[in-house]
């Protein structure tokens, strides 16, 4: 496999992790009342994080996804019910915050990944600093709503 191949398989897969991040944010905006704004926001962030990552593979001469993957379309079903269950805004918030966790370390990987080209660690790293704000405000948002609780 070609170093250019390479990196557009490892920007395909943050692509996909970005992408379900994003649909992640937006169920959940839609199953919370109090933090909407927030979460629909987090979800406009996301896609544009993945359209810089489709940006460079397209500049690399690949193709990019456009949607995420089928696990994290099962996984937010589950958010759903557990949300309709009675676990309410709690609930989506230890579920986006555990989302977050994996994007994070998604994103962590690739950057440590020693065989990607550096033009292409310096598109993941100006993303990731998107993905860690992220991950930080909702690590936050969770450690209040559970010390409220």
């Amino acid at each position: 496999m070609s170093s250019t191949d390479y990196d557009i398989r490892m920007l395909n897969g943050l692509i996909e992790a970005t992408l379900d991040s994003a649909e992640g944010y937006a169920d959940a905006a839609s199953d919370s009342s109090r933090f909407a704004a927030m979460f629909a926001a987090r979800s406009s962030e996301r896609r544009a994080a993945a359209a810089v990552l489709q940006e460079h593979v397209a500049s690399l001469g690949g193709s990019s996804p456009d949607d995420g993957t089928l696990l994290a379309a099962a996984h937010r079903l589950f958010v759903n019910l557990r949300q309709t269950l009675g676990g309410g805004e709690v609930a989506v918030v230890d579920e986006v915050e555990h989302g977050e966790d994996h994007i994070k370390a998604k994103f962590e990987d690739a950057v440590r990944d020693s065989d990607i080209s550096s033009a292409t660690r310096a598109v993941i790293v100006r993303v990731q600093g998107s993905v860690q704000a992220g991950h930080d405000a909702m690590r936050q948002l969770k450690h209040d709503l559970h010390g409220a609780t």
